[in-house]
């Protein structure tokens, strides 16, 4: 893999302004696909969740899931858009394997949601508004898995298995408006931005947003342009990033192997490419194709989405407690100081200390137990806390069996180990382990007694030496 050229980051904030752009892919948990009755399930085995419309069999027609449409008007609402009275699908043509019509039924010009705004809150409080464009209705691709090479990538592989469990699962691509004046906060608010939109559709209840499993996708863009210009630079797409770890350190990159480009006089190619997390570069995928490239026109076989304004309103009054709000009442609720709740956000650990609490732990415990424990180990494995698998029942069982005395913090520690390493419940461990402290003194005072009786001129002496005068401090000198 040939390596780019990169500036330091201080160095190419000294010279250019990033512009970003993104899009987020947000997999809706709706029961059924998107246009067709195959189930919307994660994880069966492959091309057993499909039929006749998922594989574009001749004769075949879509249908449209109602449940994805209210959900798509949810996470309208919740990001502060416009909901479009009437809108229309189209054909995205492109050949894939993985897009086994030759074309992606998704919305062009006539999305059912556009014009919003969402808040991001940085890691110091700062807030920074991200325009956004439109969230638009589609299907997802298939799976393709590359065989035989080193990379797991297409280049280089020997063959490749598609698995279409999950063409045709329901998308909202959420795509925003170009970001301007972040500088050297970019990379931050990259991240902030993503786990803002995933919090907003978790919280909505309409996708899982497992982004381990690509619940929750990001097509990150940026552009470098010199301080001072007002023409936007030539950008270039890392598809498909799926953490908020990645999508911070790959914007970072970008923006640091765009300001190399430009500065060795060579012009930044407009194109795709691929995050490694291994060694957090991105390679070249493909040139960027545009809209017209696609050959977008109306789907012939689906009548326009109608959402009258009463249905609109109805879909609004079910909106859940906002995000920020929340924040709000989770922090007074739990007695956290400033700094300890904004820590909290910042480790993306919120959910996780809520689920523990909701479990049976209390706000302190919870709290020590992902921010001391947890939060240091992801950090090490350089992984998103969530990613590490820790269940909020777990760390329930360990500090109640901290808080009877069955094992000490120090053996917690070494228990929480045992977890990560896959060895069981903690139960199991400090069994398999013989970690449990001994509370009972009546077995060790039975083993002293004994030992005594076998050897009573040992006690008789230890007696005699304690009864006898010690010498004065000075003695000898």
């Amino acid at each position: 893999m040939t390596t780019d050229a990169i500036l330091s980051f201080e160095e190419a904030m000294e010279k250019y302004d990033p512009v970003l752009g993104f899009e987020v892919h947000v997999e809706l948990n709706t029961k059924t696909k998107m246009f067709s009755s195959a189930p919307n399930v994660f994880g069966d085995e492959p091309n057993t969740n499909v039929n006749e419309v998922d594989l574009g069999m001749p004769g075949v027609l879509p249908v449209v899931n109602k449940t994805a449409v209210e959900s798509s008007i949810k996470i309208g609402l919740a990001l502060n858009c416009k909901i479009a009275e009437s809108c229309r699908f189209a054909r995205k043509n492109y050949f894939y394997p993985d897009t086994p019509k030759n074309f992606q039924t998704s919305q062009y010009d006539e999305p059912i949601a556009y014009d919003g705004y969402l808040d991001v809150e940085l890691e110091d409080g700062t807030v920074f508004r991200v325009e956004i464009e439109r969230a638009h209705m589609e299907e997802d691709a298939g799976k393709l898995t590359h065989m035989g090479g080193a990379t797991g990538r297409i280049q280089g592989a020997d063959f490749s298995l598609v698995d279409y469990n999950r063409a045709g699962v329901p998308l909202v691509e959420i795509v925003t408006k170009p970001i301007q004046g972040a500088g050297s906060r970019a990379p931050e608010l990259a991240k902030a931005y993503v786990a803002a939109v995933r919090e907003i559709v978790k919280n909505l209840g309409v996708s899982d947003a497992r982004m381990e499993r690509g619940n929750v996708r990001c097509d990150a863009n940026v552009s470098l342009r010199p301080h001072g210009r007002e023409r936007f630079g030539i950008r270039s797409e890392t598809k498909n990033v799926n953490s908020l770890r990645a999508v911070e350190h790959a914007v970072r990159y970008e923006i640091q192997r765009h300001a190399a480009v430009l500065d060795s006089g060579e012009p930044v190619i407009q194109e795709t490419r691929h995050w490694h997390e291994d060694t957090r570069t991105t390679t070249s995928g493909r040139a960027k194709s545009d809209a017209d490239d696609y050959r977008y026109f109306p789907e012939p076989d689906l009548v326009p989405v109608v959402a009258s304004r009463e249905w609109v309103e109805e879909l609004r009054a079910t909106l859940p407690e906002p995000p920020a709000e929340r924040r709000k009442r989770l922090k007074a609720s739990w007695g956290y100081s400033d700094l300890e709740f904004r820590d909290v956000v910042n480790a993306g650990v919120l959910d996780e200390i809520e689920e523990t609490i909701a479990a049976g732990a209390s706000a302190s415990v919870a709290r020590k137990w992902w921010m001391g424990e947890i939060v240091g180990r992801a950090k090490a494995a350089d992984v998103d806390p969530g990613q590490l698998g820790v269940q909020p029942a777990t760390i329930v069982e360990l500090a109640r069996m901290v808080e009877d005395g069955k094992i000490n913090n120090k053996m917690a520690s070494q228990v929480l180990d045992g977890v990560l390493a896959g060895e069981g419940t903690p139960a199991e461990i400090v069994e398999k382990r013989g970690l449990a402290v001994v509370s009972d003194d009546g077995p060790l005072l039975e083993a002293i007694d004994a030992a005594l009786a076998a050897q009573p001129d040992v006690a008789t002496r230890s007696a005699a030496a304690r009864s006898r005068p010690s010498a004065p401090s000075w003695a000898g000198s």
